[in-house]
Parts: structure tokens; sequence; C-alpha cells
């Protein structure tokens, strides 16, 4: 690999800017008792929150084309967004529409519009772009890229699909191509589930053949597929700088704890065995760092080695998210296992993104694939 091939890891003056406006609208509307309540009513978005990050920042439309009504920007600014919605466990559709949905759709309208934004698909991305529409890729949040993916045949029920209540738009594989579907129209069913991560709520969903049939059709069966693919690689490759966030969140805010809560006169801080976990997880959240911005990079370049780099963060990112949520319980003491301290939604965000959009043992089998580096035992099989 030549320098010029190189990834650049390192955030520009743009995405500083960006990750300080995200930070202080995010820190300013950080209410974390208003917080718990909504997430344990079932109904966790902040709708004034989402109405300033996507149409007050614009951060909705960053990965939407200028001529189509978007930012033109790209995956590492998005990525920016995704940390800092990581560090504050936001519910808000961001990753699921602004990242998913936006990407799926624009593989989509490349190959079915005409060019002037005048297809289906174009529509709905200035629709997405504005922030005026949320729309949902109906498929299991556990889906990785290169799994079977699920149709919508027959009125089959699709579980565990993030984000769906808040939806406008379901994108839905049906038999022969991809279709938009309005949440409101008949046939369609949203069934609230009780999700192990409080701010990333799941649904069931239900499209019967009369409701996709009534649908706008916004890809054949292969582009459908090609397209859902690139909208979840996408997805599972900033997903890792969320889950950098989280973990950021947590090492800091378990740092400042152990320097204020003091035993036998001494920060507990201070205590050698607590310092050697602090470092250790800070190491690996700076791994973490160079693999999520890896990720960002080669998306945000169109490198064809980005389904390799995507691999390599999905299986680190969502292990070191959980030890550091773990240890960033375990370290409070007392107080981390009350509801009352946020640390356990970190957690739960943290094992609930661990699955998301692929395992970590399926993104390592696929890096192996991807490497040629054979499974144990394969050679005598």
């Amino acid at each position: 690999m030549s320098d010029t091939d190189a990834p650049d890891l390192l955030y520009s003056e743009a995405e500083d800017d960006l990750r300080a406006a995200v930070r202080s609208l995010l820190t300013g509307r950080g209410d974390v008792p208003a917080a718990l309540v909504r997430a344990e009513s079932g109904n966790p978005y902040d709708t004034a929150l989402w109405t300033s990050l996507a149409t007050g920042i614009g951060a909705a439309g960053l990965l939407v084309p200028e001529a189509l009504g978007g930012q033109g920007a790209g995956h590492r600014e998005a990525a920016v967004v995704l940390e800092e919605l990581g560090r504050a466990v936001t519910p808000a559709p961001f990753l699921t529409s602004s990242v998913i949905a936006t990407q799926t759709l624009l593989v989509c309208d490349t190959a079915e519009g005409d060019g002037d934004g005048d297809g289906a698909a174009a529509k709905l991305l200035g629709a997405l772009a504005e922030g005026r529409t949320v729309a949902v890729l109906a498929v299991p949040l556990s889906t990785g890229p290169d799994v079977p993916l699920p149709l919508a045949d027959s009125g089959a029920p699709i579980p565990a699909v993030a984000d769906a209540a808040a939806a406008d738009i379901l994108l839905v594989l049906g038999p022969d191509g991809l279709y938009a579907v309005g949440t409101a129209a008949p046939g369609v069913t949203i069934e609230a589930r009780t999700p192990l991560d409080l701010t990333r709520p799941l649904s069931t969903v239900t499209v019967d053949s009369a409701a996709l049939a009534a649908g706008t059709r916004l890809a054949d069966a292969a582009t459908a597929e090609s397209a859902v693919r690139h909208g979840l690689l996408a997805g599972a490759g900033l997903l890792a700088s969320e889950q950098l966030g989280l973990a950021e969140w947590c090492l800091e805010e378990t740092v400042r704890h152990t320097r204020e809560r003091h035993q036998f006169n001494r920060p507990v801080g201070s205590f050698q065995s607590l310092k050697h976990r602090m470092a250790h997880l800070w190491l690996e959240i700076v791994s973490a760092r160079a693999a999520a911005r890896n990720a960002a990079d080669a998306l945000a370049t169109g490198s064809p080695d980005a389904p390799l780099a995507v691999a390599v963060a999905q299986a680190y990112c969502g292990r070191v998210a959980v030890h550091a949520a773990e240890e960033c319980v375990q370290l409070h003491g007392g107080i981390g296992m009350t509801w009352e301290h946020p640390a356990h939604l970190y957690l739960k965000r943290a094992k609930s993104a661990e699955i998301a959009l692929g395992s970590a043992g399926s993104h390592r089998e696929r890096l192996a694939e991807l490497t040629g580096l054979p499974a144990p035992g394969a050679a005598t099989r």
C-alpha cells in the first residue's frame, strides 16, 4: 500500500466543528432523569431533539448528495455524529434512517433514477435529508451484511426491527424487489417488543401482500439485494463509531468517579489495581478508535477494502464497548448498580450493539474469508 492509499485516521477541522455542535446540543438536552422516564415508558424518543439534530444541524442529510437536497458529506462526518450519539446513548433513528436507509436508497437511485432527481428513491432521499421523514429498513437488527435477507412474503412477521416505532416509511424487501411502504398504510402492523436496550426500541413488523403491492417499488430483486447489503455494510461500519463513543464516555466517567471517590483518605483511582484496569481499557479504546476510523474512511473513499475494514471494526469494537460498560458499572461500586445512574443504559446499549448488524463472531468469520485464513480445523475437514 502506498502512502496515498493509507487511511486517514485523524479528524479534520470540519469534523471537529461538527462534533462540537452535536455535543453541545446533546449536553444541553442531557436530562438523564427525563431520559429514564421516557425509556421506562417504552417511547424514549425526544422529538424536539431529533428535529434539532436532523434539521438544525443538518445531520439527517449528511450522506445525501447536494443534488438531492442533502449536505453532500460522507461517512467520516456521519461517524463523528454517531460517536457523540454513542457517548450520550441518545435514542434517535440516525443509524437506522440517516445511514442504513439512506445508503440503501442511494443504490436504488443510481440504478433506477434518471439522474436528475425525479425517481421515487430520489424524492424519498430528499425528504430524509430535510429531516421531515424517517425511513427504516424492515430487517431484524441482528442482520449482518452477508447473511440471507428476510422477505416480507405473505405477511410473515419480521422480528426485532429497530426504530420502526419512529418511522414514517418502511423499506421492505418483497419477492420481486424493494418497496417503500408507509407505516400508517392499511395492512402494516408495528408491534412494540420489550428490548434489552431501552434506548433503541425494537418492533415486530408485519406487511401484508396488499400493503406491499400498494407501496412504491424502488428497485428490482437483484438491485434490491445489492442496495440492502450496501446499506447494512455502511451501518455495520459506522456502528463501530457509536460503540467507540460509548466506550469513551464509560472510561471518562469511571476516571472522574474514581478521582472523586475516597477510601482510607485516598482517591480510589490511586489504587494500583484500579489504575491498571483503567489503563488496560484505555489501550483497548485507542485500538477501537483506529478500527472505527479505518472503517469510516474506507466507506467514505469507496475503498475495495471496505468490507475488510468493516469486519475488523465490528469484530473488535463491540467487545471493547461491552468491556468499557462493564468496568463502568463495577468501578462505580454500589451506585453503578442503581437505576438512577445512567451506567446501566450504557451497558444495555453496548450488549445490544454487540449483536446488531452481525455478531462479532460472524464478522470474524467474514474476516477469515476475506483474508483467506482457514477456520480452526478446516484443513482436517
